[in-house]
């Protein structure tokens, strides 16, 4: 059988599937049956994901020395950003990166709809970022390869795009779920990161992808936690002005974390040319692993040296190893990796390799946590700050501010490493760490870009269809346009044959000059001594504003709120489209509320 045949074969038989599908299975039932498929499917693209990771890095790192730097460091991140540069340049050609940003959009823009080739490309491009040595996250390009699992499979059974948002936010929880084997925490960050609503319809679906994600991962690794964490110190009450402390540290760490990546990532969108992105990027990159070895990577296991009280170890394979014992270099070395994690992952990102900002969030997180109670005990002699406890709430606090997301920085710590007998000193420091940010930054690190532009859906209703409008999908374009060296017989023969009392006035190249308006003229349009002697250009007036064909709808219903106009001119750079009234755009309002809120 011929491929064409074969693939035609294919379409027609589907066809009668989801037809059957459709008579026989209801639809809320049939959700809850593919949000199982998602979770399960998602679950082992988590696991496949980091297992790439492992066997890659393990196979470029395991004979590193301790004792001695290791010259490696600064080839290995280097050749994978070019692997994976070659990669989406001749394979994917795609731009695959900022996957949580990118959900969003397709979420806000896109009807939900996420390409095929996302459902592999990012685990692919991720796994060699990452086990080279990049120093970014794996949890960002899973979030991205599950929404894709999820729209995908959606697609395939021709949901609407209210199914398809969910089937989104239900990849994205098992992605997460699967990866640090964290329901409560997946379903969590579809509500606070994607901003998916938590109704009746929806906290089922969620709830099953998530689990069903954990429990893969639970089958294939074991039930221990991702971090290894035995609290030998219980928390102590009188240690409650720390935590006050730490969460307020913890906020202005990400507001510096989130600061310095968006500064790189404007420096990096400046550089046009690919290959000097990716010798800029690499230079910073690699000079940053190779002086704070800590830095490659996810940085998973300088996290477990903090949580097992071995310190010390952060040095190994650096020019500080023979002065491991001296506690103010241990310090110094610890802020100092706190400080260049934001330079480093945005120097990944920005010369090519893939990865997310969620693992270098936790990272700073334990490490900022481990320095307050480290210095406090120094300085303070006899302070009694667990090191071990606070770095747990450090990882708390950071991932809350990066991701303006408190309740998933919670859950997901406690999941993570078993910490649960830390949860209120977790409840104050994520709580005060998302506090402190929102005072410099109403947008997390990945909302941010999208909120410029408009392009954001929010929990606020109005905000949320507002944003779901497209200009272009409201526009009127039967108005009949006139030019400005008509005379006035010509309009009136116009106007004969129109329903409207609107007239745009457009030249010769489609370019906007103004509007005419029945009332405007209704004192002279039936004397016929003016006929020859009144032209457009004399009677005709500007328009009160002119609408961007791409601007968002929030903006447009500024203008009309501004102007009081009942219908605005579109343009795209300056040439007429047509028009926009307000009742067109109530009553698409309308339609996509009710659709939109539809449970």
């Amino acid at each position: 059988m011929a491929y064409h045949e074969k693939h035609n074969w294919i379409t027609e038989n589907w066809v009668h599937v989801v037809a059957w599908r459709e008579r026989h299975i209801g639809e809320r039932s049939f959700v809850v049956l593919l949000s199982l498929v998602v979770g399960i499917i998602c679950g082992f693209a988590a696991q496949l994901l980091k297992y790439l990771i492992h066997v890659i890095a393990h196979a470029l790192t395991s004979h590193f020395s301790e004792t001695t730097v290791n010259w490696l460091n600064l080839v290995y991140p280097v050749v994978g950003i070019f692997i994976v540069t070659i990669l989406l340049k001749y394979m994917v050609k795609d731009n695959i990166s900022h996957g949580v940003t990118k959900v969003l959009y397709a979420i806000s823009r896109r009807k939900s709809r996420l390409k095929k080739k996302n459902m592999y490309s990012s685990l692919i491009a991720s796994s060699i970022t990452i086990g080279f040595g990049g120093s970014v996250g794996a949890e960002g390009p899973i979030v991205f390869t599950g929404a894709a699992i999820g729209s995908n499979i959606g697609k395939a059974f021709r949901m609407s795009p209210r199914i398809l948002m969910l089937l989104v936010g239900c990849g994205a929880a098992a992605g997460i779920a699967g990866i640090f084997r964290a329901p409560i925490a997946g379903m969590l960050f579809t509500l606070e990161v994607l901003m998916i609503d938590l109704t009746g319809a929806t906290v089922m679906p969620l709830l099953i992808s998530s689990i069903t994600g954990a429990t893969v991962a639970y089958v294939l690794e074991g039930y221990n936690a991702e971090f290894f964490f035995s609290q030998s110190e219980p928390f102590q009450i009188r240690n409650i002005p720390y935590t006050l402390l730490l969460g307020i540290f913890c906020g202005l760490i990400s507001f510096y974390f989130t600061k310095v990546m968006f500064m790189m990532e404007s420096m990096f969108h400046r550089l046009k040319k690919k290959y000097l992105k990716i010798g800029v990027g690499g230079i910073i990159m690699a000079a940053l692993i190779f002086l704070i070895p800590p830095l490659y990577g996810e940085g998973y296991e300088a996290i477990n040296q903090l949580l097992e009280g071995d310190y010390s170890k952060i040095v190994d394979g650096t020019f500080f190893y023979f002065d491991r014992e001296n506690v103010w270099m241990i310090a110094g070395f610890i802020a100092a990796i706190v400080l260049m994690k934001a330079f480093a992952t945005s120097a990944t990102n920005g010369a090519g390799g893939v990865g997310g900002t969620f693992a270098p969030s936790l990272f700073v997180g334990a490490m900022a946590g481990f320095l307050f109670a480290f210095f406090f005990n120094i300085i303070f002699d006899g302070a009694g700050i667990s090191n071990k406890n606070f770095t747990l709430l450090g990882m708390a606090g950071v991932m809350s501010g990066v991701m303006h997301a408190p309740l998933m920085a919670i859950f997901l710590t406690a999941e993570m490493t078993g910490g649960y007998d830390l949860f209120l000193p977790l409840l104050i420091v994520s709580t005060l760490s998302y506090m402190t940010i929102k005072v410099f930054l109403p947008y997390s690190i990945y909302t941010m870009r999208l909120a410029k532009e408009g392009d954001l859906i929010t929990h606020e209703k109005d905000k949320a269809v507002l944003t779901l409008l497209k200009v272009e999908n409201v526009i009127e374009r039967d108005f009949k346009s006139v030019s400005p060296d008509m005379n006035l017989k010509e309009v009136v023969d116009i106007i004969a044959k129109s329903h409207r009392n609107l007239f745009p006035v457009v030249d010769k190249d489609g370019t906007l000059l103004g509007i005419v308006l029945l009332d405007d003229i209704r004192n002279i349009m039936f004397r016929t001594d003016l006929y020859k002697k009144m032209h457009v250009s004399r009677f005709m007036s500007m328009p009160p504003a002119k609408i961007e064909v791409n601007m968002p709808m929030e903006n447009v219903m500024h203008l009309f709120d501004k102007t009081h106009a009942w219908n605005l001119p579109v343009v795209n750079n300056g040439k007429y489209v047509g028009f926009v009234s307000k009742s067109k755009i109530f009553n698409s309002y309308r339609r996509v509320l009710k659709h939109y809120c539809d449970d």
